[in-house]
């Protein structure tokens, strides 16, 4: 479940920057990076996803397969919260 949320932050995150990089100045080097971390992100959340039992349960699997915000709605719909939101952390 770490590895999916760490992949879920990553595809949104370089997103962003992308969408950020596309609209303003559109530099090669921040598409040439951005392009496979977040097509590489993307995969590795559909497969986490896929590999978790639970998510057969629930649509999870096929919300993974949003590009961009896919993987985000797959941890909310397994109801999975980040460690420092777990309920009694500190």
């Amino acid at each position: 479940m770490r590895t999916l949320r760490i992949a879920a932050a990553v595809e949104a995150a370089s997103l962003v920057i992308l969408l950020i990089n596309v609209f303003t100045i559109h530099a090669e080097p921040i598409t040439s990076l951005g392009g496979p971390t977040h097509g590489s992100a993307y995969l590795v959340a559909i497969a986490m996803t896929w590999a978790i039992p639970a998510a057969a349960e629930t649509s999870a699997r096929w919300l993974a397969l949003i590009p961009g915000i896919g993987a985000m709605l797959a941890l909310r719909r397994l109801g999975a919260e980040p460690a420092g939101n777990a309920p009694g952390a500190l």
